[in-house]
């Protein structure tokens, strides 16, 4: 006796396909904030002289790219649903143990190394308190924000440090900051490139970003699945920490002069980045890409206010406006994320 198959029933429901390029983009977190940044684009190109050209994108680029590289490691920090209000006193510390070892005639890359690795230490730190203690990370990063600070006043005696351009090596430490690629892109645009890239293959591609994303979402059922917790939420701290720190020696590179209070407020400014580039404050969300654009809008701003004129008072009050609206933008969606 031969089967015969059945016929395919109908439904009035078709059947799902693939989305396009263009679907998955307008429903990613990032959509609205990249749009955001195009309409921005598009005021400064109408409003602001001067504001179209190589020359200025290529310096709005090395602009951002010291917060850039601390966005990103914040980013870490803000998807485990912690934070870190002491990346810009790191930033501080990293260049002061630099810039001191450096008139020290210690070799630039070894100094540039201890600059980095106490921002790393930094970062240890904060985490092994926020986790060991059980200390709301809000308490701990605004704590030693005020400590690492006043490390680094102690450190350069509150007397600022410059260096002489005239010492060969120096000279050859500044190229890292005032440098250029190929005589075109800055040094410092190119290693916010680079780093760039590194995080987003390390929070999309590898365990350990997807364990940070486990965390952020619910760190008692990653507990539960056998992930160190703790561990993932240290490994995040002194990776903000160590970016603190590596933007930190390029602002040194860059002015050839640092003080005890250099990185006051851009804290601020880093996590202000994350936020705008579509990151939940708390946790389970975020991207590499959407803090690159935030940092990017954030850049552009500033620089259309700068060309207008406007008072750097304003362009604060711009900035923490634009920071309600992204995060108020956020709490609804995910307020009808909820209702669904």
């Amino acid at each position: 006796m031969t089967t015969q198959a059945a016929p395919p029933v109908k439904s009035g429901v078709a059947a799902p396909s693939n989305p396009s390029p263009l679907q998955r983009f307008l429903h990613a977190r990032e959509s609205s904030t990249f749009l955001a940044l195009v309409v921005l684009f598009l005021l400064g190109t109408l409003l602001a002289p001067g504001f179209v050209g190589t020359s200025n994108f290529l310096t709005v680029g090395q602009q951002i790219a010291q917060i850039g590289i601390m966005a990103i490691g914040v980013t870490f920090v803000i998807i485990n649903a912690e934070i870190d209000l002491s990346v810009g006193s790191i930033y501080g510390l990293g260049a002061v143990v630099c810039g001191l070892l450096m008139t020290s005639d210690v070799a630039w890359p070894l100094a540039a190394l201890a600059g980095i690795a106490a921002g790393t230490v930094a970062g240890l730190i904060n985490g092994l308190m926020t986790v060991g203690f059980r200390i709301p990370s809000f308490i701990v990063t605004l704590g030693t924000l005020s400590v690492y600070r006043g490390v680094t006043l102690l450190l350069s005696g509150g007397s600022p440090i410059s260096l002489s351009a005239n010492d060969p090596d120096i000279a050859e430490f500044n190229l890292l900051g005032q440098g250029k690629l190929f005589g075109v892109l800055p040094m410092q645009l190119v290693i916010f490139a680079v780093v760039a890239v590194l995080g987003t293959i390390v929070l999309s591609k590898s365990r350990y970003g997807f364990n940070t994303y486990a965390v952020g979402g619910s760190a008692e059922a990653a507990r539960l699945c056998g992930i160190n917790t703790g561990r993932v939420k240290v490994t995040a701290f002194m990776l903000s920490g160590t970016l603190a720190g590596l933007a930190g020696v390029l602002g040194l590179s860059f002015l050839s002069y640092v003080q005890g209070v250099t990185g006051s407020g851009m804290e601020l400014t880093a996590i202000s980045a994350v936020i705008i580039g579509g990151a939940a404050l708390f946790g389970g969300s975020g991207t590499m890409l959407g803090t690159v654009i935030g940092v990017a809008f954030i850049g552009v701003l500033q620089n259309i206010l700068n060309l207008r004129g406007i008072s750097s008072f304003w362009q604060t009050v711009a900035t923490g406006t634009v920071i309600i609206l992204a995060v108020a933008a956020d709490t609804w969606v995910r307020r009808r994320s909820g209702r669904r």
